[in-house]
């Protein structure tokens, strides 16, 4: 190909994806969930695809594919037509630890182009009403009293309830055991009755339980209180600052989307994130709305990767 052709056919390719941009979207988009129905992620993307819907005047269908730790629905997402058609909802499980734990079918980073970082949801540590502690002081003390005696629950090997429970040992330096369960919910009623002694969970699915008295919430992973516990302190404010791994919620494309698509997904949840509705959905499940650059984003899943690949090698948790 001479000179002239191959600039004639870049030409070509920018004027076709330029136009595919301007006439975005004309259908129904599709937006994957890694995760059963009912989660945080399933609410984010939920929240998100309606206000897209109302702004693009077209379907943002929400579809669930959960599955290996979300590694079913990311890879679909992966795979599928670049061509901002199919979108993907995903967290710090399904790019920053899954790498760290096992094979992917996918790779976090170069099978997907970065849009937004949509939200972050705070982690709440819950222990046992049973539990005579009520500080993060009191339970470190305890724990090291009770050396390998007080156990902790999980949603399973390898997940970030999982990963947050052997950080706070580390930090701690407190010996605790592991129960994993499949899934948080089952967990709720032994941390009731004082057979599990701890749990780490959202502060989306911890809140019913919270409310119904069966974990009571000593510390939050966030950057400030949260105004649906407004009573609970961080843990910074706890004397323990280095604790600082709340989970992000973002949305990809299939590597290879035009950029001018992605910039305009970017924008259009921008803009949504600004809306006072869409804030108050995001309040009521915990989640604290966050934007920014595809940049910025890109380097906070780089930043979380390294972080809990450290923390899954000095803790040797494997999948099995």
């Amino acid at each position: 190909m001479t000179i002239s052709k191959a600039f004639a056919a870049i030409a070509i390719a920018l004027t076709v994806s330029t136009a595919a941009a301007q006439g975005y979207p004309n259908k129904t988009v599709k937006l994957l969930v890694p995760f059963p129905p009912a989660g945080a992620t399933d609410a984010v993307a939920r929240f998100i695809g309606q206000k897209l819907a109302e702004r693009w005047g077209q379907s943002v269908v929400v579809e669930n594919r959960p599955g290996a730790g979300g590694s079913i629905g990311s890879d679909l997402a992966a795979k599928s037509a670049p061509d901002g058609y199919t979108l993907l909802m995903a967290t710090t499980s399904t790019h920053s630890i899954g790498p760290s734990l096992s094979k992917l079918p996918y790779d976090p980073i170069k099978d997907f182009a970065p849009i937004i970082h949509v939200a972050d949801v705070p982690n709440v540590l819950l222990v046992s009403p049973t539990l005579a502690v009520k500080t993060i002081k009191e339970l470190v003390a305890y724990a090291k009293s009770k050396p390998g005696q007080l156990n902790y629950g999980s949603s399973g090997q390898g997940t970030i309830v999982h990963l947050n429970a052997e950080l706070f040992k580390m930090i701690s330096g407190t010996d605790l055991q592991h129960v994993p369960y499949k899934g948080t919910a089952l967990v709720i009623p032994d941390l009731a009755n004082g057979q599990i002694a701890m749990l780490f969970d959202s502060l989306a699915s911890a809140l019913p339980h919270i409310r119904s008295n069966r974990g009571r919430p000593i510390a939050l992973n966030a950057t400030r209180r949260s105004a649906l516990l407004p009573e609970v302190p961080t843990f910074a404010e706890a004397g323990m600052p280095e604790f600082n791994t709340n989970t992000w919620f973002g949305m990809f494309a299939p590597a290879g989307t035009p950029k001018e698509i992605v910039a305009k997904v970017r924008d259009d949840v921008m803009a949504a994130l600004q809306s006072a509705d869409l804030r108050e959905r995001f309040a009521s499940v915990g989640a604290e709305p966050v934007g920014g650059t595809s940049e910025q984003f890109t380097a906070r899943i780089l930043s979380d990767t390294n972080r809990w690949a450290q923390v899954i090698k000095a803790a040797k948790v494997k999948i099995e």
